[in-house]
């Protein structure tokens, strides 16, 4: 009897997209017969811990990430926040050589924490951002990116490689270096594509703060004035889950992936975020959305812009916003999604992984890490 591998999978904990997005990648490995062993901090472990809650989790040191305030000050506070961002990527990778033994750990998985390779185990980093946009910048953030890439043995990129490609340049780097599989969008929805409409207005935010709830402060605002049925899910998972309603305005300070789902199939219009996982679960769900991107967030600023000039949706910035704007929807054709752009995540575990040894321990290829 072919015994399972310990597959260690650790997001980073920005906002909650890079967990999420790992929830394929997981039931995949569960799927093959495999063990995986979940570690992050913060909402991306909590959220993580609510979805497998049988499963093993490990505590990983905090990046601490926060946006600033106003939204031209962002990159000042990141530049200003990089110390203790470096320290906790170095801590993480001092940390793990005991994880692998303590565990029997056979693989990783990282989302974008960049400090989890290893020469006892294969590793593989997950990111779309073989590009990092940062304005005047990119050239730097892109270069510092790439050095603790290619420390990995692959990248997976959840994105394709043709011209309907979600995420744009962000995802090209012609480093050879780079040992690139393209994997396709990755959710963790289903299109079942069976339920009647319920709301006619979908609001999911999701982000660090204290932007997410200064937007959250806005929206609730705004949907005041709109005509139809809203659900209103905050983006904030805490201990337990609340639902109020009030007049045509349902709310839920966060949902777990069972009633997003449904959150998504009877939902006419999702006004979000910006953000790459975001637009992965829209494609997936054939779904037309209004964005506003994360004030300074070049990325997600990108991206929308790219959206629109592609007539997938519109945007807006968080300062210009009024829900008067969502007219503008039926405009643009929405998102649309293609089965045959979507790669075998469970052939792609196998063949990543098939040299190792079940259950065995870690053999070190040299004494360095």
């Amino acid at each position: 009897m072919q015994k399972s591998k310990n597959i260690l999978v650790a997001p980073l904990n920005w906002g909650l997209g890079h967990a999420t997005r790992c929830i394929p990648i997981i039931n995949a490995i569960i799927d093959n017969g495999d063990q995986p062993i979940l570690a992050s901090d913060g909402q991306a472990l909590e959220l993580l811990k609510k979805e497998y809650p049988t499963l093993k989790f490990i505590q990983l040191p905090s990046y601490d990430i926060e946006y600033a305030k106003e939204g031209q000050n962002l990159k000042l506070k990141m530049l200003k926040d990089s110390p203790k961002i470096w320290t906790a990527i170095r801590n993480e990778h001092k940390i793990l050589t005991d994880i692998i033994f303590k565990y029997k750990i056979n693989g990783i998985i990282s989302d974008n924490r960049l400090g989890l390779y290893s020469n006892l185990v294969p590793s593989v980093i997950i990111t779309h951002q073989l590009q990092v946009l940062s304005g005047s910048t990119t050239w730097l953030s892109t270069q510092l990116h790439l050095h603790y890439i290619k420390k990995y043995d692959y990248c997976w990129i959840p994105d394709t490689t043709g011209i309907h490609n979600l995420s744009g340049k962000l995802s090209f780097n012609e480093d050879s270096n780079i040992q690139k599989t393209y994997l396709g969008p990755l959710s963790r929805f289903n299109n079942m594509g069976n339920y009647q409409k319920k709301y006619d207005l979908m609001v999911l935010l999701s982000g660090p703060e204290p932007q997410r709830g200064i937007l959250e402060k806005k929206l609730l605002e705004e949907v005041k004035r709109f005509k139809g049925e809203v659900l209103f899910i905050a983006g904030k998972v805490e201990q337990e889950q609340k639902v109020t309603k009030k007049g045509d305005i349902t709310y839920y300070n966060y949902l777990s992936t069972e009633g997003l789902q449904k959150a998504f199939d009877r939902s006419e219009l999702i006004l979000c975020r910006s953000g790459y996982t975001t637009i992965m679960d829209l494609q997936k769900m054939n779904k037309k959305a209004f964005f506003i991107p994360t004030p300074g967030q070049f990325e997600q600023e990108y991206l929308a812009t790219l959206l629109d000039q592609k007539g997938k949706a519109p945007f807006c910035s968080q300062e210009d916003f009024t829900i008067e704007m969502l007219e503008n929807v039926h405009q643009y054709e929405g998102f649309c999604y293609d089965q045959s752009s979507t790669t075998s995540i469970s052939s792609i575990l196998e063949e990543t992984f098939s040299s190792v040894n079940e259950n065995s321990e870690p053999i070190p290829n040299s004494l360095s890490t």
